[in-house]
Parts: C-alpha cells; structure tokens; sequence
C-alpha cells in the first residue's frame, strides 16, 4: 500500500558553474573548491536562522533536466546495468538529488557554497545540516562502487540519462 506524499515546493534555486549537465560533476567529491549559491525564497529565509554555525550542509534538489524515468540504469562508474536504487543516477522514479557541500556563509537568503555538483539553477527542496555524529558511519559497504567511488572525483556527466533506452 502506497501513502499520499504532498507535493514538493521548492525553497529555492542553486547557482553553480554548470550551465549543462554534461561535463558537470557526478559527485561533490569531483567539485572540490566549486564555488556556488543557494538563492532561498523570502518566505523560507527565517529557516535559516542558526544554519552559519555548520561548516557542512545537505542539499536536497529536483533532477529537473532528466526527464525520463528508469528503474535499471549503466551507471557513470560502471559498463554494467545496475537498479536505480544501487545508483545515484537522476532518472529515478522521484527525481531527487542530494550533494554534501561546505557552507561558507549565510548573507540574508543566500547561502554561499563550496564543492558544488549540482547543474545552475537547479530547484532546492530542502537543506540539512550535516552532522559527522548522525551522519558518519564505520564499518561500511559500499556494493558494487567498491574499488570504483575515486573515480567520482575525475569523471563528468554525459547525457547518458536523458537518451531513450536502446
């Protein structure tokens, strides 16, 4: 049995070099020293009392260019098909991203960014603080990314996602 889930209205807008989804990032970690910005709505600025103490924050943001849905996909880190839920590819049944970036600053409804991945103008849904005691884990497996996660750091996005199945 599935819940009703209210539809998402977004907070507001990332800015970042990336004007194409090709040639972006696939992770943060491949963004290292990226600067960009949160632009927050004005009704949602108050939420941002208290969020400058973090030196690192949640992104939470619609994949608003990948427009095609897929439940198996052949991941950037990878030649084999994976299920989307093993990936974090965009083509997923809701379209969510989530990227770890450096908070640099709070200036009214701005928040300026470091290590961004996200393509500019990307619609925010949601920021949460990134807390090492929550969020860090030990003993961890990583599945089929094992041996694979550092090439995040190198490799850039195609339009892999937004092409028809063959």
């Amino acid at each position: 049995m599935t819940s009703q889930v209210p539809a998402f209205v977004p907070i507001g807008v990332v800015y970042s070099p990336f004007k194409d989804v090709e040639g972006a990032p696939i992770q943060p970690s491949g963004a290292r020293g990226v600067l960009g910005r949160a632009v927050i709505e004005p009704e949602y600025a108050e939420g941002l009392k208290d969020l400058e103490g973090f030196s690192h924050i949640y992104l939470l943001y619609a994949f608003h260019l990948c427009e095609a849905r897929r439940l198996s996909v052949t991941p950037f880190l990878d030649g084999e098909t994976r299920g989307v839920f093993a990936t974090r590819a965009p083509c997923r049944p809701n379209p969510i991203g989530l990227s770890v970036v450096r908070l640099l600053g709070v200036e009214g409804n701005v928040l300026r960014l470091e290590d961004v991945d996200v393509v500019d103008g990307t619609p925010l849904l949601d920021i949460k603080p990134y807390v090492p005691e929550f969020d860090a884990q030990s003993e961890v497996r990583t599945g089929w990314l094992t041996g694979r996660a550092d090439k995040g750091r190198t490799l850039r996005a195609d339009d892999r996602f937004n092409r028809q199945p063959a």
